[in-house]
């Protein structure tokens, strides 16, 4: 989305509620094919102004706090609900964890007002937590309510985001409307590099000018790669203190990670080691140039590692609004 297209707006006149919705990505992804938010929820308060600078509109609190009657009636629910019960840098507690517990405002909402449609994203982890039974437990609450779930992990780097960001997407189709598959999108355009996206402007601040050993052969920096390429250390070379090739992948982005390149990695860019600018994170995450970031850089490094990539939510959605409105319509 570094470029925004106008997709087919095949979306208009379909309405969407955005649940833990952070800085807006599924808004971003959903209003790109023509569909109006009706509501969003989320608890973060840096988020929210960034959400309200953005999309005019501020988020309403707790999800908890929120009566399913006071939700206006909707065509599509989405939500990346919160993951760190279920990933492996948390403590895996799953559904005993009070923000895993908050997949079940998903359901009880859902329950209450029956969209077509539910979109959700979470942790790769969730797919083996506790044995697979954790999503088999949301498939069950799912079918309990009526909804037929499709789920994958697809990772970001096949779809124009050069970041190996894998996550798994759970689209369920309310049961009337008679939608039996769904096939994920696999691959959309071609695989880009991190120096495609990144800013040579004012970066002399993220150069780091700490002491590193590269650890490997210089040369392989020089050459072009769809994987992530480490190159180098810092101290004991732990997370966060690891240095890689600008013509690879990038790390995940992440919310919490420590060290001196832990939230966004270290990388090898015109002779210099540099972390990564808040903008470049944005592009990382599939936000375009527009879209207006928070002014404190630690927010930005948080917000955008904890949210969702609009480039693989824009493919699913140009697959699943298929479905919903053609398919759907016709046999309900």
């Amino acid at each position: 989305m570094f470029n925004v297209k106008k997709n087919e707006k095949r979306l208009l006149g379909q309405t969407f509620i955005d649940l833990f919705c952070g800085i807006g990505g599924f808004h971003l992804a959903l209003s790109s094919y023509g569909a109006r938010c009706v509501f969003s929820s989320e608890i973060d308060g840096a988020a929210c102004d960034v959400y309200q600078k953005n999309f005019g509109v501020r988020p309403a609190g707790d999800i908890r706090k929120i009566r399913s009657n006071q939700i206006p009636k909707h065509d599509i629910l989405c939500a990346g609900f919160p993951c760190q019960a279920f990933s492996i840098s948390g403590k895996l507690d799953g559904f005993k964890d009070p923000n895993g517990k908050l997949f079940f405002e998903v359901i009880r909402i859902a329950k209450y007002h029956k969209p077509k449609m539910i979109m959700l994203e979470n942790v790769k982890n969730i797919q083996t937590h506790n044995d697979g039974k954790t999503l088999k437990r949301i498939s069950e609450e799912l079918n309990k309510i009526g909804y037929k779930p499709f789920s994958k992990v697809l990772n970001a780097t096949n779809f124009g985001v050069p970041q190996a960001r894998k996550r798994l997407y759970i689209v369920a189709f309310r049961d009337d409307l008679n939608i039996n598959d769904f096939a994920f999108p696999e691959r959309k355009g071609k695989v880009k590099s991190l120096e495609d996206i990144l800013i040579e402007q004012d970066t002399k601040k993220y150069i780091i000018t700490r002491e590193y050993k590269l650890d490997l052969d210089i040369e392989r920096a020089t050459k072009k790669s769809s994987e992530l390429v480490r190159i180098g250390k810092i101290g004991k070379g732990r997370q966060g203190e690891r240095i890689y090739s600008a013509k690879g992948q990038s790390i995940t982005l992440s919310s919490q990670g420590g060290g001196l390149g832990g939230k966004t990695g270290m990388y090898y860019v015109n002779g210099n080691v540099r972390k990564l600018t808040p903008r470049e994170c944005a592009h990382l995450m599939g936000f375009p140039n527009k879209y207006k970031i928070s002014e404190l850089e630690s927010e930005c490094y948080k917000q955008f590692g904890n949210s969702v990539v609009v480039n693989v939510l824009q493919e699913i959605i140009a697959r699943a609004s298929k479905k919903i409105i053609k398919e759907g319509e016709r046999n309900g």
